[in-house]
Formats: C-alpha cells, structure tokens, sequence
C-alpha cells in the first residue's frame, strides 16, 4: 500500500501544483472550443449554433451546480469530492473525444465536465484556505491559483487553436484527459487537511432551488447575444408558438426575472431552514460581512471584464483583421503575461499592502490598460498597438484575482469554507457568463445597426476598438 504524505510536512509547491493544474484545465475547457466550432460542426454534421449551445450549456451545468458541489466537499470530504471531480471531468473528456454526434458531445463536454467542474473547482480554494495558516503564503498560493484560472482563459483559444490546427479538436480533448489522470495520480498520494466536527446533512431542495435559479439567470443572460438586451430582435418561440415578437420586450428578462424569483424562494428556504436550527445548503449570515461581499463582487466583475474583453479582441482580430485563431492566441498573449507577473509577486504584495488597496490598484490599472487599448488600436494600426493595453489589463485583472479570492476565503473560518468556496466560483462563473454576453450582445447590436445583418465579415471595414 502507497503511504500519504501528512499536509503538515507537505511542501507548498507540492500540494499547490495539482490544484493549479486542475484550475487551468477547467479554466481552459471554458474557451479553448470556441475556436474549434467550425472544424466540430462539419465533422458532426451539426450547425455552428449546436456547437455554440453544448458550449453555453457546459457554463450553465457548471455554474448553477457550484454551490450544491461545494457543500459535498463537507459531507464527503474534500479529496475524494476533488478526486471524482477530476474522474467525471475526465470520463466527459473522452466522451466527447470519441463522439460521433452533437448529443454525445453535449454529453461529454456539457454534462459530464460541467458536473466535474462543480465537484473539483470549490475543494481547491478550501484546501488553500485551511493548508495556510499566515496571510502571505496563502496569497502567494492564491496567486499561482488565479494565475493559473487567467492563464487557462488566455491561453485557451490559442493552445486549442494550435491543437486543433495541428491535429484535430478531438485531441484537446483527449489533451484534458491525460492531464487530469496526471493529477489524480498526483493527488492520490497527499493527505489534504481534512474537515474538522461533524458532517452536516445535505439540503436536496435547497440544492434544486439554486441550481434552477442560477441555470435561469445565466440562460437568460446569455440569450442577449441572439434576441438583445431590450428589444428581441427576432420572434421567440416556444415549441413553435410565438411567445414574443419581433420588437416586443427581450426573453432574456423573463429568464432572469424567473430566475430572480427561484434564488428569492431559495432565500427565504435557507434562512427558514437555518432559523429552524437544521443545516441549510447556503447560510445567510454569509451575506453579512461587508469585506468578504466587496470581494464577491470584485470577482464578479474581473472575470466580467476578462472574458469580455477577450471576446471582443478575439472578434476584432479575426473578422476586422483576418486574423486566425492561432494569431489572436499570440496577439493576447501580453494579457497573459500581465496575470502571471502579477500573480508571481502576490505574495510580497500581500506582506506590504492590504488587500483591499490591492483590488482596487487591480482596478484602476486594468480600467487605464482599456483606456490605452480603446485609445491605440485601430483596424490598421500596427500589431504592437494592442501591447501596452492588454499587458496592463492582465496586470490589473491579476491583483484582483488573487487578492479578492484571499479576501473572501480569508473572511471566513475552516467550517464555512465549504460554503463560500461554492458562492464564491457561483460569482465568478456568473461574471464570465455576463462578460461574453454582454459583449456579444454589444458587437451584434452594432453590427446589425451598420450592416442591417448578421454577418460579420460584411462590416470588416467598419471594425474598430476605438474611434475613427
């Protein structure tokens, strides 16, 4: 029998490099399809908008399962959640390597990563939370976490471009499957500090009610890219009745108003639970402190403006500029570097500044590197225009990173670490969700008001991040 090696004498590099890795591939399985969809329609015989829904549907299965995952980590402790995490990931990886259809792909990639996702993401941040006791080895920690979570987005439309360039998208797949099985053998032989006291009971209803919430607000969010913000910009149909025309008010507030409705049900369900004195799924005195809530919503809004930034350079850049999909990875690579500089010196950073000057230096640095991007770049400008603007942008985006992730895990003792690590991967996977939909939703709005269509290529002259 194979001996564990005690979390005591475990060395930081040790115990930090398979949650890292975990935090890539998941990070990297959220954009690296994207340049893929082309290649997986023909090959499966689907449309492009099939591929864009197991897409979509891998987000929504991921985010609305966070919370009930994370709560498991308490009941059935927080390796072997971590490990079956990682198996179900990996199982859905080679599912969808081996499809021959899109419903075996949505099975693979959708359902069983997303699933996976939701058990492997929250043990991470609770282990580093409880494995360091002092503040600057925690935060250095967080920082190779969230440097690895940035670097995944970054990286992801790049590596996946190369891979699927190379060989095939069905290789990234299998790419994901090596790796986690690296990580189980990895972690397999490390005893991660467990849960102390006794294991609460597990609020099956309360789970549902947050599940079908957060499933509806992010569904309805992510509509905008299709039928806008206000106006619906086509008819929308259900089970080919139409429910609401043409010009008439946007379906996406009657996904988010009805998921607004099951999260104030969900509310009001814990706090009666809690109040009776049994185990609810969320605690509500979790809302109540003002410093772990300013680094919720900070989370929110870095993974709201990283994922929307890219998403719109990623556009710019390949239907402004031709460029491909392998060309934009190199051109947002400064982003990249900005998040790993940033996330190496987390730890010095931590020892001389308090947290909260940190998110907000994060913020002001990332709101100049927009600036200067929106302020350089042009459609022919040189490529080294986009320099200076990403590079300061990653730098911002990760100071908040890191240091809003030590805020809210540091804000709360070992007992609750199960909760706010589910709540807080909820926030962020929530401002992911907001920031490419917002942003597709802005690039259609303007295209369709410039073209009077949707084809993107037709207005290539008229692409631009800034003015004139």
């Amino acid at each position: 029998m194979s001996k564990t090696t005690p979390a005591s004498t475990l060395s930081p590099r040790r115990l930090v490099l398979p949650l890292a890795l975990c935090q890539f591939i998941a990070s990297y399985a959220g954009t690296n399809m994207n340049v893929a969809i082309s290649s997986i329609a023909k090959q499966l015989g689907t449309t492009v908008i099939g591929v864009q829904t197991s897409i979509t549907l891998f987000t929504l299965t991921m985010a609305a399962l966070m919370i009930p995952g994370s709560k498991l980590t308490d009941i059935w402790g927080r390796k072997f959640c971590f490990i079956l995490g990682l198996a179900i990931y990996g199982s859905g990886a080679t599912i969808a390597a081996l499809s021959q259809s899109i419903g075996l792909l949505t099975f693979g990639y959708s359902i069983l990563e997303g699933v996976g996702s939701a058990l492997m993401i929250p043990p991470i941040y609770i282990i580093i939370t409880v494995a360091f006791d002092d503040l600057p080895s925690r935060a250095k920690s967080f920082g190779v976490i969230s440097a690895a979570a940035g670097i995944g987005a970054a990286a992801g439309p790049l590596i996946g471009g190369l891979i699927t360039s190379a060989i095939s998208w069905r290789a990234s797949f299998l790419a994901q499957t090596l790796v986690v099985a690296g990580i189980i053998l990895i972690t397999y032989r490390i005893r991660t500090p467990q849960r102390t006291g006794s294991k609460p009971a597990f609020d099956f209803f309360g789970a549902v009610l947050s599940a079908l919430g957060l499933f509806l607000v992010v569904l309805g969010v992510l509509q905008s890219r299709t039928y806008g913000w206000f106006r619906s910009r086509q008819d929308f149909s259900v089970g080919g009745t139409t429910v609401i025309q043409k010009g008439g008010v946007s379906p996406v507030w009657l996904f988010v108003a009805a998921g607004a409705l099951v999260l104030l049900w969900f509310f009001i369900h814990v706090r009666n639970r809690e109040r009776a004195g049994r185990e609810p799924l969320l605690s509500v005195r979790l809302f109540r402190n003002k410093t772990s809530n300013l680094g919720l919503i900070t989370q929110n809004v870095q993974w709201l403006v990283l994922q929307g930034s890219f998403f719109v350079v990623s556009v710019f850049l390949q239907e402004a500029r031709g460029y491909s999909a392998i060309k934009t990875g190199v051109v947002l690579t400064p982003a990249t570097i900005g998040i790993l500089s940033s996330s190496v010196i987390a730890e010095r950073l931590a020892k001389r500044f308090r947290q909260k000057t940190l998110i907000w230096s994060g913020f002001v640095i990332t709101i100049a590197g927009m600036l200067l991007l929106l302020a350089l770049a042009r459609v022919h400008s040189n490529i080294w225009t986009f320099v200076p603007g990403l590079l300061l942008m990653g730098v911002g985006v990760g100071l908040m990173l890191t240091s809003s992730v030590n805020v809210v895990q540091s804000a709360f003792p070992e007992k609750d670490q199960g909760e706010i690590s589910g709540l807080s991967r909820s926030v962020s996977n929530l401002g992911s969700s907001l920031g490419t939909a917002i942003a597709g939703s802005v690039l259609v709005s303007t295209l369709v008001e410039a073209t009077g269509s949707l084809d993107w290529r037709s207005s290539r002259s008229r692409c631009s991040l800034g003015s004139g």
